[in-house]
């Protein structure tokens, strides 16, 4: 992120303060050398400001012109020029405030030239290093903080399409559901239309949300289930096990409805009689494990069919969220299929 206010503040009073440190330094060592304390502060006073002024032009200057490392060379010629201009300005000035009164004075200043000279070369090249390195200390920072902002709009534009993706599939099988209920079974056909229409309202909504209690996913999941019940009839059983200490939970939302179509799929399409789909939630540790598990014909249906677009999506957006590979686990035996998924907790929090 940008330098803070309170960061450039410190800055500014540490410059200040050493500014005012500098200025006591000389007028003290000049009247050390013999100068009264008036011309002394006077002389100390006037030369400090000069080289404050020509400080703040080499600041004023890196802030827009921030040099790269081939062009440092055109930095320290600036240095140079403006400290020679520095010591010839502040002669003359001196000389004529102090110098045509004092010639004690005006012959000291003369001497002192080469060292007042050297000295301000050196304290312009250290505030240019300074500066050089704030400016580019900032400006990394900020570049930092447009990486990561262009990064997060990335990865909340790459989940919002996952989440759309998974709609009008869903959609089109509810569709061509009602259209084959339309003639035999019109009253549950109507009632599909009604489910499917809270079903779609509640997705709308929640495409503002990015985590959900799993009270609230599972009782959006019902609506789901709900239509799917009213498609295959006697021949889907569910079963929803969740203590009610976990209902407060977070978890993305939208996240089990393409596990349980996964499930629906693979264990109704190749079987046939009642199938029996269960959705089991249980916390370990600092994480919320949510298992979905069904029946497969392993005749007719292989377990690695399993990993298809939905489960993919899954994981895809359990990635860009918790940046882990590890979230999402299948597992296959006895003719059963399993998905756990696991959903960290104190992540969450922080969201």
């Amino acid at each position: 992120m940008a330098n803070s206010p309170l960061s450039e503040n410190k800055f500014l009073l540490g410059f200040i303060l050493c500014w005012i440190a500098m200025l006591v330094d000389q007028a003290v060592v000049l009247h050390w050398f013999g100068v009264a304390w008036q011309p002394a502060i006077i002389d100390s006073v006037l030369s400090n400001v000069l080289l404050v002024f020509c400080s703040l032009l080499v600041i004023l200057i890196l802030r827009y012109y921030l040099p790269k490392y081939e062009q440092y060379i055109n930095i320290l010629s600036l240095c140079l020029l403006l400290a020679i201009i520095w010591v010839f300005l502040a002669k003359w000035l001196l000389m004529l405030s102090i110098g045509n009164g004092d010639a004690a004075y005006a012959n000291l200043l003369t001497h002192s030239l080469p060292v007042r000279f050297s000295i301000g070369l050196l304290l312009l090249g250290c505030l240019t290093l300074i500066s050089i390195l704030w400016f580019n200390q900032k400006e990394q920072k900020e570049n930092e903080k447009r990486k990561a902002d262009a990064e997060k709009l990335a990865k909340e534009a790459e989940l919002f399409k996952l989440r759309q993706q998974l709609q009008p599939h869903f959609l089109f099988n509810s569709l061509n559901s009602i259209n084959a209920l339309i003639g035999s079974r019109p009253n549950e056909a109507r009632k599909m239309v009604q489910q499917l229409s809270d079903f779609l309202r509640g997705t709308i909504k929640k495409d503002e949300t990015q985590w959900v209690s799993l009270q609230e996913e599972l009782q959006y999941l019902q609506l789901y289930l709900d239509i799917e019940k009213v498609r295959f009839g006697n021949r889907l059983a569910t079963s929803v096990d969740a203590a009610e200490e976990l209902k407060d939970l977070k978890l993305p939302a939208l996240l089990l409805q393409p596990l349980v179509e996964n499930a629906i799929k693979f264990g109704l399409y190749d079987t046939t009689g009642e199938t029996l789909i269960s959705i089991q939630a249980t916390k370990e540790e600092d994480h919320l494990l949510i298992s979905v598990i069904n029946p497969f014909d392993p005749e007719t249906s292989s377990p690695k069919q399993g990993t298809g677009f939905g489960l993919k999506s899954v994981e895809r957006r359990l990635y860009l969220l918790f940046a882990r590979n590890d979230l999402l686990q299948t597992e296959a035996s006895n003719n059963i299929f399993k998905t756990v998924v696991k959903i960290p907790q104190q992540v969450t929090k922080e969201n």
